[in-house]
């Protein structure tokens, strides 16, 4: 057997061992926009599997942005933002989205893993300290190993824990505590007011994830800062893929923070920037979320709605967002169950190891401003079906 063989077999061989673990995954191919409705394998289903939580996608201004960019920018922009890469839209998302978070700029990357990444990695090194939630986000904790700083991790969501964590710091040059604002695979949040007393008590840089907090949580749907109706933290990190509908990260902060960024957050420096029409569409969103803060408003009803419907049929769930865990345990009865309910016509995946821990697999609904009380109490009766087998 060759080597080419050798591996292949080595390959085949991992993928069967996801299959029996019920681990394997694919990618499955939309035939229509991933509206609350949108046609899947030719047949018509109820999504509650987007993170395009005010259903902004495929709103006509913001496609329409995108169709203007496109035809006036072009389709790409032909090198990174240090180069060729930095037009117009760029620099006016960048103003909107500082403006939006009350910061006195931001910086767009070419997506929320990327902003992360390079962020963290940027801030820290050899002799820092970083301080990360139990359950952040997988590019929250790439970048932590990148940065190649101590690494602490504390109890998910625990603040007394975190206190603990920080007066146990010694010598480091620089201590950042990062943290999702909203956990994307649980939808609760972080104790931010405790959480910025913390960090201003022992002199640490403090950071926030809030990719699924933006147009979701607070009145205008400015993230986890309006909902608690406190401060802000050092550095704001977000996405424009989620309620924004379109795509890219970024981070809000101070002018020094975002220019610092520009310069030593490699996945910033060394990659291709966004296109100009996926800025234009995001500015465009932003625009529409501030002129109809309803929308934030309507994705949290909808998902309290969707919880006292699931109660009322015997399915215990609970949320502080728009994502709705629905906990099953076993990740191959989780996929059955999505399967289950794919075959009713209602898209909810299953998410497993390494997603979530082993053993902790999950249906997980992601609510949209624009679902109707029916859709949701037919989904809710579908889940209820799916569990029991």
């Amino acid at each position: 057997m060759n080597a080419t063989a050798g591996f292949g077999t080595l390959l085949e061989e991992e993928l069967a061992a996801l299959e029996a673990a019920g681990l394997r995954r694919a990618c499955r191919a939309c035939d229509g926009p991933t509206g609350p409705r949108t046609r899947l394998g030719g047949r018509d289903v109820l999504v509650l599997a987007s993170n395009d939580y005010c259903d902004l996608a495929r709103d006509p201004r913001v496609v329409r942005a995108a169709a203007d960019a496109a035809a006036r920018w072009g389709a790409g922009s032909g090198g990174s933002r240090l180069i060729t890469g930095s037009q117009p839209p760029h620099a006016a998302l960048e103003r909107h989205l500082a403006a939006f978070k009350g910061t006195g700029d931001a910086v767009v990357f070419g997506s929320g893993y990327m902003a992360n990444l390079g962020t963290v990695a940027a801030l820290c090194g050899k002799g820092d300290a970083i301080l990360s939630d139990a359950l952040n986000h997988a590019s929250i904790i790439d970048g932590c190993r990148l940065s190649r700083a101590a690494v602490t991790v504390y109890r998910h969501g625990d603040m007394d824990d975190l206190a603990r964590a920080l007066a146990a710091v010694r010598g480091a040059r620089r201590v950042l505590v990062v943290s999702d604002a909203v956990f994307s695979m649980d939808g609760d949040l972080l104790d931010l007011p405790r959480f910025l007393a913390l960090c201003r008590a022992h002199g640490a840089v403090s950071m926030i994830d809030e990719a699924h907090a933006t147009g979701v949580l607070g009145a205008t749907g400015r993230g986890l800062c309006e909902h608690f109706g406190c401060g802000r933290p050092d550095v704001l990190m977000g996405t424009l893929s989620k309620a924004l509908g379109s795509a890219g990260g970024y981070v809000a902060g101070s002018r020094a923070l975002c220019d610092f960024l520009r310069n030593k957050a490699r996945s910033f420096v060394f990659s291709t920037s966004l296109p100009a029409p996926a800025m234009a569409a995001a500015d465009a969103a932003l625009a529409a979320l501030e002129a109809e803060p309803e929308r934030a408003a309507a994705a949290r009803g909808n998902a309290a709605f969707l919880v006292a419907e699931l109660a009322a049929r015997g399915v215990a769930a609970a949320t502080q967002s728009a994502i709705v865990p629905i906990p099953v345990g076993d990740e191959a009865a989780a996929v059955r169950a999505s399967e289950r309910l794919l075959a009713e016509g209602v898209w909810v995946p299953a998410i497993r190891y390494p997603t979530v821990a082993r053993g902790a697999a999950r249906l997980r609904a992601s609510v949209m401003s624009s679902h109707t009380r029916e859709d949701l109490a037919f989904a809710a009766g579908a889940i209820a079906r799916a569990l029991r087998g």
